[in-house]
């Protein structure tokens, strides 16, 4: 899978792409990334890309045709052009059945905002899926490019020790309730003991247990997915 991430501050991913199950994956071939700085495709002398919106009010918007040259160049790379999303508070909003759809998609380019936004017309002429990671304010797209990142490496095949991992999540295709507890090493801490059930070796026992928690969670927690 590759994802090409379209941004005005590139180095704000190169830590996040050099840590952890994301950069395994990259060493080991399963997932590719290309970071690309808007404003290599300004023709202002100071790479300005942004200026005041027409209309008044507070801030300023990014302007559509630096940003326009800057996807279609990226499309025009390799043999798909990708699945082009923008970041964006009004778009759809993200949940595991929305990951679950996008990572069928080999290649996906992440649009970046920041300021007010973009220049309507970018929507306009581009057509991008517009996605939210949620009902909240960023100062930027990267964070959310991020978590766009994160959600879908882990349906990549061999990304995860684990693959049956992925499939007990919470919220993952089929899967309504929130995860059961989790417990390791030590047995006992601060007076708090690992479930005795959890010692038994009962496997039957114990997946009855899980799904008890879990729908007893679920229905403490977020009721609304019952």
């Amino acid at each position: 899978m590759r994802f090409d991430v379209l941004t005005l501050f590139p180095d704000i991913f190169r830590g996040y792409l050099g840590q952890s199950l994301l950069h395994k994956a990259i060493e080991n071939g399963l997932v590719e990334t290309a970071l690309h700085d808007i404003r290599q495709w300004s023709e202002d002398k100071h790479q300005r890309v942004d200026d005041r919106p027409f209309g008044g009010g507070p801030g300023m918007v990014m302007q559509v045709k630096p940003v326009v040259d800057c996807v279609e160049a990226v499309q025009a790379i390799g043999e798909h052009p990708g699945n082009l999303i923008m970041l964006t508070p009004t778009g759809r909003k993200l949940d595991q059945q929305l990951v679950e759809q996008l990572v069928e998609t080999p290649r996906h380019l992440l649009l970046c905002g920041r300021y007010e936004g973009f220049d309507q017309r970018v929507s306009d002429i581009l057509k991008p899926m517009e996605i939210s990671i949620g009902d909240f304010i960023l100062n930027g797209g990267e964070v959310g490019a991020m978590v766009l990142i994160d959600s879908m490496i882990r349906l990549v095949p061999g990304v995860l020790g684990d693959e049956q991992s992925s499939h007990e999540d919470s919220f993952s295709s089929g899967n309504r309730l929130l995860e059961f507890p989790q417990y390791t090493r030590p047995r006992v801490y601060r007076g708090l003991e690992v479930p005795e059930i959890l010692l038994s070796g009962d496997h039957q026992a114990i997946a009855k247990w899980r799904e008890e928690q879990s729908l007893k969670r679920t229905r403490e927690r977020r009721s609304d997915l019952l």
